[in-house]
């Protein structure tokens, strides 16, 4: 499918700009807005209940919170309540954090591959309502089922980067979040990777991948973009900057690369009410599809 989102990011707007920035995005008509958990700024799961009590109709991503910072039924609890409180709007996703975070709290592990292959399918388990026992290098659950599992369990997201994380999370999530930075030739082969491998997992339906990208409007718009995507050979492919017709005319070649969502990432601080109006625009001109 072809979905347009943006995000409000933790380093340039704090959280007392919070729920000011999630207002105006669902009085734009933005369909999603997404947020992630870095140390130590904002919380994912407290931010995303306030923003799904705030709003009526936005979707909100969780693009991602750090698997190792909570034990897999702590997270599938804090889940399945949001997605009873609102159902249908909550699209969850882990990843294996940053290490040199992970390590100043505790819980860097020795190896984020085993965790994710561990955590995932657990966590996709109890939000199923399944019993869980599992016994394994991290995770280890004894006949863990959640009382109040949701109705719908929502799709569990993986944060990948590097080719053994890319097919894992195809192997054990529902979608997998792509970094920023990258061009629409690299995204073609991360999404192979990601669905060569659900393939050959023997799981069956469609894997949804969610792409950041950075994105400018206004003046100056190319230049800003450019700048935040970093020293990056060809900076323009890995960018989208202009009005919203000229940004939603940019986001095909990241779908057509087989991204499914392309979520806009603000190349630096500004007026994050205006940049929400534009990318609401730019999802308006993008047609929805159905994989």
């Amino acid at each position: 499918m072809s979905r347009i989102g943006a995000i409000f990011n933790p380093y340039t707007h704090s959280p007392d700009e919070f729920r000011d920035a999630v207002l105006a995005a669902e009085s734009a008509g933005l369909p999603e807005l997404w947020v992630w958990e870095d140390c130590f700024r904002q919380s994912a799961f407290a931010t995303v209940g306030a923003a799904l009590a705030w709003t009526e109709s936005l979707r909100i991503g969780i693009g991602i919170a750090p698997m190792p910072l909570r034990n897999a039924a702590a997270t599938a609890m804090e889940l399945a309540t949001v997605e009873r409180l609102f159902p249908g709007r909550l699209l969850p996703g882990v990843g294996h954090g940053v290490l040199d975070w992970m390590g100043q709290v505790g819980a860097r592990v020795a190896s984020p591959l085993t965790l994710m292959r561990e955590y995932v399918p657990a966590l996709r388990s109890l939000l199923a309502g399944e019993e869980v026992s599992a016994e394994g290098r991290y995770v280890k659950l004894r006949d863990v089922r959640l009382d109040y599992a949701p109705a719908t369990p929502p799709l569990v997201y993986a944060a990948a980067e590097g080719p053994k994380t890319l097919r894992l999370s195809g192997e054990v999530a529902d979608g997998t979040v792509l970094d920023s930075g990258h061009t629409a030739e690299e995204y073609a082969v991360a999404t192979a990777a990601i669905r060569e491998a659900r393939a050959a997992a023997g799981r069956p339906g469609h894997h949804d991948v969610v792409a950041y990208v950075v994105t400018a409007f206004g003046a100056d718009a190319g230049a800003r973009a450019i700048a935040d995507v970093g020293d990056k050979p060809d900076p323009e492919a890995r960018a989208l900057w202009g009005d919203p017709a000229q940004v939603a005319a940019g986001a095909q070649r990241f779908f057509d690369a087989g991204v499914d969502d392309v979520v806009l990432l603000p190349a630096s601080r500004g007026d994050i009410a205006e940049f929400y109006r534009s990318a609401a625009e730019v999802a308006r001109l993008v047609p929805v599809t159905v994989a």
